[in-house]
């Protein structure tokens, strides 16, 4: 492929239709961008040559042109030396060199034209160059948090979770068991503030029973001054 075939066939695309179409859109833009900036380097080069050309062509003619005229003072020299011979030799020598400047400037004529294509061309390459540079991050960054989710979701969706978590219930039924076993350990002891406690309740019953019976007695003394 020639340099200006894919240098249109880049300007004529789009990236979006490149990018969606693309199995990985990392490498895609990454593919792009190198492409682009070769193809504008080359593009350069070729833009460069041109204008040499065109410096040349514009050249050649300011010389023919100037032979011309020198043609013509010629010319007139040899009628005003009645050597009418030479001027009709110098007249068409005139002729040649007027063609000749004539045809380079048809050629000019065209050269510009080009130059002022592949530079409006070069302008939208740059356009779009800079256009994917500036998303090139995004697209990155895009991507790589789809594949970092679309892992999470595999592993949320597969057994491993929920053999993890499985594992992780045993270890906290193991762990209770234990938890039980010293607990029965303790079962049957008393600690000293058991024994405090045990006094204390004793006495409240003592203390309650002591109320209960003066107030039975008291009872039956009101019964019997009734009687």
């Amino acid at each position: 492929m020639g340099i200006f075939s894919r240098f249109t066939d880049i300007v004529n695309s789009n990236i979006n239709a490149l990018l969606d179409k693309a199995e990985d859109p990392e490498k895609m833009v990454r593919l792009i961008i190198q492409e682009m900036e070769d193809t504008l380097v080359e593009v350069r080069s070729a833009s460069a040559k041109t204008l040499a050309n065109k410096k040349e062509i514009v050249n050649q003619i300011a010389k023919y042109e100037s032979d011309a005229s020198d043609w013509e003072a010629k010319a007139e020299l040899a009628l005003s030396k009645d050597r009418e011979d030479l001027a009709r030799a110098a007249l068409q020598e005139k002729k040649k060199s007027a063609e000749a400047a004539d045809a380079l400037s048809k050629e000019l004529a065209i050269v510009d034209e080009q130059i002022t294509k592949l530079q409006d061309e070069i302008g939208q390459l740059q356009e779009k160059l800079a256009d994917a540079k500036s998303r090139q991050k995004a697209i990155i960054m895009r991507q790589k948090t789809a594949s970092s989710r679309l892992e999470v979701k595999k592993t949320l969706d597969s057994t491993k979770v929920d053999n993890a978590m499985g594992r992780f219930e045993q270890y906290e039924r193991k762990i209770d068991d234990l938890e039980s076993q010293v607990e029965a350990y303790d079962l049957g002891k008393k600690t000293l503030q058991d024994e405090f406690a045990e006094l204390e309740a004793s006495d409240k019953v003592e203390d309650e029973l002591a109320a209960l019976k003066a107030k039975v007695k008291g009872a039956n003394k009101s019964t019997e001054k009734s009687e």
